[in-house]
């Protein structure tokens, strides 16, 4: 999979609620009721990052989940991070 241009990334997110195109990367916070809540929509995510064999930079502190998507093998964004995030948006709603 090729990485994409700036340009074709910032056309993408700019129709995406709550992500950005940062440091190489699309990325997004969710804030949670708690750590339960939080740490269940990561599992969620889980399964379907390992379907997709596409994973996330991540972290988790009490209810925030900080989420960074890129492609490592094609130094950079790629259409991959845009279905992932696509899908979490999903799952989150």
């Amino acid at each position: 999979m090729s990485k994409l241009t700036d340009e074709q990334i910032n056309k993408r997110i700019a129709t995406m609620d709550g992500w950005e195109y940062t440091d190489g990367a699309l990325y997004t916070i969710f804030e949670f009721e708690n750590f339960k809540e939080c740490f269940s929509a990561m599992t969620r995510i889980a399964f379907e990052c390992e379907r997709l064999n596409h994973h996330p930079e991540w972290s988790n502190v009490y209810n925030s989940l900080e989420i960074f998507l890129l492609t490592h093998d094609a130094d950079g964004v790629t259409e991959k991070d845009f279905e992932l995030a696509e899908i979490i948006d999903e799952l989150i709603g």
